[in-house]
């Protein structure tokens, strides 16, 4: 029996990480009434607030504790995540929803605390109760004490996975899921091959752009070359004079770049300009000079064609 109530409680205890989503999604759900609040006083005169604003704060969370953890046993985020607060120190196995007396120091110890810290900051800043330094020493003392009291809080929910506040801790409430979780079977093929090929995209993404096309064709096509024949030396200026090795057009300002092959001198600057390691895409040479094309070359190739 033992064993078999160890299983359940393993199998329907609340993540951590659910726990902590619970409170992140509390504390934008404050942030969004807030704004949505002050919106509506956008109107008015600038800083109409400012004076009542930990008020009309302690206020609206009032108002959203109320019609949250009073009465449905759960706040916002827990009530989107399938959890709710639970009695921790009825008893009973069977699930007990927190107290009247747990509820109500719930919210004193939430809103009332919050709303104590941001008045006494508040009158403390002010010049004129400047001479009460031993109060605010006493008061920073006793904040100082509640954050290193959650701090510890925290590492042991995070060894334990209950009790994610010190306020759940001191007042025996534990979030448990609303209906029992079904124990369900993943399958992570589809996953890992999903994460196979997102890893393969992103290896290609940063591989790509330190490939050079250039000198691919190049290396390409000096492989090719002793295959399909080396052509004869004498006719290689010639043949090659009549179009461009770039662009394949009849060449414009007519360069060479070290090699037998003959380039626009637009075409072969423009691509040393963009890689500097800028090779013929016909042999494989570097380029060590653009040099232009001899008249002689030129004109015999010209009578020649």
């Amino acid at each position: 029996m033992a064993s078999r109530k160890e299983n359940a409680n393993s199998a329907n205890r609340v993540l951590r990480i659910s726990q902590l989503d619970a409170l992140e999604l509390n504390k934008a759900l404050e942030q969004l009434v807030w704004s949505q609040f002050t919106q509506c006083f956008h109107g008015f005169k600038p800083g109409l607030l400012a004076r009542f604003e930990p008020e009309v704060k302690a206020c609206l969370w009032l108002f959203l504790w109320r019609f949250t953890v009073y009465s449905k046993n759960a706040t916002v985020g827990q009530s989107v995540l399938n959890i709710q607060y639970k009695n921790d120190f009825s008893p009973n196995l069977r699930y007990q929803p927190p107290s009247k007396n747990q509820k109500i120091w719930y919210a004193v110890c939430t809103i009332g605390g919050r709303w104590l810290e941001e008045r006494c900051y508040d009158l403390f800043r002010n010049h004129h109760l400047a001479s009460f330094g031993k109060v605010k020493q006493c008061v920073n003392f006793v904040v100082g004490l509640l954050k290193l009291g959650g701090l510890i809080n925290f590492l042991i929910f995070l060894q334990r996975g209950k009790f994610a506040t010190l306020t759940e801790r001191l007042l025996g409430i534990h979030s448990v899921f609303c209906k029992p979780q079904n124990i369900r079977e993943v399958g992570f093929e589809y996953m890992n091959r999903e994460l196979l090929w997102h890893g393969f995209a992103e290896f290609l993404i940063f591989l790509l752009p330190l490939i050079s096309v250039q000198k691919l064709k190049a290396k390409l096509s000096s492989w090719c070359i002793p295959l399909t024949g080396a052509p004869n030396s004498d006719n290689t200026l010639a043949t090659s004079g009549k179009e461009c090795s770039l662009c394949g057009e009849w060449p414009t300002m007519p360069h060479t770049i070290g090699c037998e092959h003959i380039f626009c001198y637009f075409c072969a600057k423009s691509s040393f300009l963009f890689d500097m390691y800028f090779t013929c895409p016909k042999c494989g040479t570097e380029v060590h000079s653009l040099q232009p094309l001899k008249s002689g070359i030129e004109m015999s190739e010209v009578n020649a064609l």
